[in-house]
């Protein structure tokens, strides 16, 4: 039997994971853990870029080794989501899991979703979801919610770079460019114009940090007259991770089995693709190595990843041509 010296360097990289329902983040981080460990390979560092849902689906990029430096980049990043709003019904949980709280009989008329969607665009407040992982005085907000305690959650600033209907498989009418479940009811404040009235829409949106998309279909809801939860959410690119890089469950566990990890694992530096490469002689390299910082660079200000050959040295922030090291990679 192997002993831990005999077995491989623990590998560093991504591991994107199309995550199914009714995963947890943490959950698929150990399923990472435990196919690396049953592969062979030494003990590593695994972390996630970004908590998803249990009830969502979609991009979850996995850390792992000196990739694990850049899951606070990846925390901060830009996310795109493909969501359902179910209208007549607000949950206490916002989404298809928690209790109603809240119905009303008004449909919004599909007409009216896009100017809806342009006046949610850009900056806007939010509150966030009393069932969240926020912390209060130390405590998870869902954590409270659960004890039934009141819950008091502060308004944020966040940003929608971009809100609109898109096409979605399954049973419905296509309404323009929206995709809709119908009642076909006429418009109630309006009883001479039949237009079709939505029962659901669904939407895609591109968001900062920190944006609470069942807070986003909630409000939407609120805007359009109505009220509303998400019954269908799925994350299809989380920074420069998109759905094309991500894999089955089924496909990671194949890696416990014998399957080669190259097939699925990508670089360290796939997580960095949103920001410049700066290419280093090995002179430059070493200095960076040992936390020192390089002057009269011509580039311009900002974040870099800086490399000698092949080989991520470190993360760089340039400011009047002098760089210093934010994280440096073991590799």
């Amino acid at each position: 039997m192997s002993t831990q010296s005999e077995k491989p360097a623990p590998p560093s990289g991504w591991i994107i994971l199309d995550k199914p329902l009714e995963l947890g983040s943490t959950q698929a981080v150990a399923a990472v853990k435990r196919n690396l460990r049953q592969a062979g390979y030494a003990k590593a560092k695994v972390g996630h870029g970004g908590t998803l849902d249990p009830l969502a689906t979609g991009v979850l990029p996995i850390a792992i080794g000196e990739a694990t430096k850049l899951c606070g980049r990846m925390l901060d990043a830009t996310k795109t989501y493909e969501f359902t709003i179910q209208f007549g019904t607000m949950t206490d949980t916002l989404d298809a899991e928690g209790k109603v709280i809240e119905t009303s009989d008004r449909r919004p008329p599909a007409a009216a979703l896009h100017a809806v969607c342009e006046a949610f665009t850009g900056e806007i407040e939010q509150v966030p979801p009393k069932y969240s992982a926020l912390k209060i005085d130390g405590k998870r907000a869902y954590d409270l919610a659960r004890a039934g305690e009141e819950v008091e959650m502060k308004t944020r600033r966040v940003t929608i770079h971009a809100l609109s209907p898109v096409g979605h498989q399954g049973e419905g009418v296509e309404i323009g460019s929206v995709f809709a479940t119908t009642s076909g009811r006429p418009d109630p404040y309006d009883p001479g114009a039949p237009l079709e009235m939505l029962d659901s829409v669904t939407l895609e949106a591109t968001v900062s940090k920190g944006t609470y998309i069942r807070s986003l279909a909630r409000d939407i809801a609120h805007a359009l007259g109505s009220c509303g939860h998400v019954t269908y959410l799925r994350r299809k690119r989380a920074g420069p991770f998109g759905l094309e890089s991500a894999i089955s469950l089924d496909k990671l566990n194949e890696i416990g089995q014998g399957a080669p990890l190259a097939e699925i694992l990508l670089p360290l530096e796939a997580g960095l693709d949103d920001i410049p490469a700066l290419d280093l002689h090995p002179d430059e390299a070493e200095a960076v190595r040992q936390g020192r910082q390089l002057s009269g660079l011509a580039i311009s200000d900002g974040t870099v990843w800086a490399k000698c050959g092949e080989t991520p040295v470190a993360l760089l922030d340039i400011t009047d041509g002098t760089a210093r090291v934010i994280r440096g990679f073991n590799l």
